[in-house]
């Protein structure tokens, strides 16, 4: 860990303070969230707004964990939980969310009143449980559904997003900034990703990155980045089916209820065939000599049995099917500890086809090289920007198509919030 990441840290294990902790990509996030979790002496649970990045955090998803209603809730009762969920709650010092810039305004409110609830504190805010945010505005967004929904959060709130929670402003909540990127070291790239975050991107470093990226990789299979699922599953059927041969298919073994598909950590039917191109996702932890991969390692499939081979950088890695827990807090009154009870699991290979994947999908992967495809037009803002920082440098790009000023969309509140925050000297 870096300096930085070590003064964060202390401030996250000896003191009580609401914190928001943000930065750029590739400035270390995960790793000082998984920090604190793996070290800390404080009662922690760790949640996240969707089942993907709840597991991938290692923790249960905000509404299961809190037992919050779905959709709007505005000034819903909060009706009263079992009381094995109020124990959990009840025994916590610290409250981790990932993920904090997709919660909304309302539902950090509901946090807010439910904590007051669980700990019988309802005039301290959090009911005294210091809060810990992990995001980064710029890069993901809260999803609001439908007509009704803009409707009410115009009428209720400035905008959906968590800093214009009503808790927000009546309570002290510091922010840290992660600076130091990890992911590129050019000076030069890290000062265009800067300026593509936050929408101030000047002509010439357009007409840079264009000139950079406007060519045909060597590699005619580099992984293509890609704004839909739609183009995605395309062109990676269309190359699997390139390699000739009949796939051989790994079915998931789901334990208990691991909720929708949308959850689940990787493709229920994973369809390989020697020569396909594939992407890891999770951090290798067989390796004896040290991690042979991590989440965001490429390679190409060498052999398929009951294990796969795959190629990376040269070596051959046996590749075993892992298992991915959801779990569930649990708090025992006679120890007063939190534990974990896992009530359902996941076994599949930890491999995705890879010929393309989501800008979504490759959020906190690192890629030395990628061909990224805009599609049409970027249409949601900080899509371009996550793209663009997942390549950890400048002679990885390759574009589909000229960048253009209308595929730089920043949410205009975002930028608000983070010229106030800095405004104020809150920025840490």
């Amino acid at each position: 860990m870096s300096d930085e990441q070590k003064t964060v840290l202390d401030r996250m294990e000896n003191s009580l303070d609401h914190l928001f902790i943000t930065g750029r990509a590739g400035t270390g996030k995960t790793t000082l969230l998984q920090a604190f979790v793996d070290t800390t002496s404080k009662r922690v649970a760790v949640c996240a707004p969707t089942g993907v990045a709840a597991l991938a955090a290692g923790g249960q998803t905000i509404h299961s964990l809190l037992r919050l209603p779905i959709g709007i809730i505005g000034k819903r009762e909060l009706s009263f939980i079992p009381k094995e969920s109020l124990a959990v709650l009840a025994a916590l010092d610290t409250l981790v969310i990932d993920e904090i810039s997709m919660v909304s305004a309302d539902v950090l409110d509901a946090i807010d009143r439910r904590l007051r609830q669980a700990k019988r504190k309802r005039h301290v805010p959090f009911g005294g449980i210091q809060l810990i945010m992990f995001g980064d505005p710029y890069q993901l967004s809260p999803v609001v559904s439908g007509q009704a929904e803009k409707a009410y959060y115009r009428d209720h709130y400035r905008s959906p997003w968590f800093f214009d929670a009503k808790i927000w402003s009546e309570t002290e909540i510091e922010i840290e900034e992660l600076d130091t990127i990890h992911r590129q070291a050019d000076s030069e790239f890290r000062a265009v990703l800067n300026a593509l975050r936050e929408g101030r991107m000047e002509p010439d470093m357009g007409r840079m990155l264009n000139e950079q990226g406007m060519r045909a990789p060597e590699d005619p299979d580099l992984i293509t980045l890609s704004t839909t699922n739609a183009a995605v599953s395309r062109i990676n059927q269309s190359a699997l089916e390139r390699l000739g041969g009949k796939g051989k298919i790994a079915h998931a073994d789901i334990e208990g209820d691991f909720g929708s598909t949308s959850a689940y950590p990787a493709d229920e039917q994973l369809v390989l065939k020697p020569g396909a191109r594939v992407m890891f996702l999770r951090n290798d932890t067989a390796g004896p000599d040290g991690p042979r991969y991590v989440n965001g390692s490429l390679g190409i499939v060498e052999k398929i049995t009951d294990t796969v081979l795959v190629d990376v950088d040269g070596e051959g890695v046996l590749v075993e099917p892992v298992t991915w827990e959801k779990v569930k807090y649990d708090y025992s009154p006679a120890t007063k500890m939190l534990s974990q009870e896992v009530v359902a699991e996941f076994t599949q290979f930890p491999l995705r086809l890879a010929w393309a994947v989501t800008i979504h999908k490759a959020q906190g992967k690192t890629l030395d090289a990628a061909v990224i495809d805009l599609g049409a037009r970027a249409f949601a803002p900080g899509q371009t920007y996550v793209a663009f920082s997942r390549l950890t440098s400048l002679e990885g790009l390759y574009l589909k198509r000229p960048l253009t000023p209308s595929d730089i969309i920043v949410d205009q509140d975002v930028v608000r919030f983070m010229a106030q925050e800095r405004g104020t000297n809150r920025l840490i």
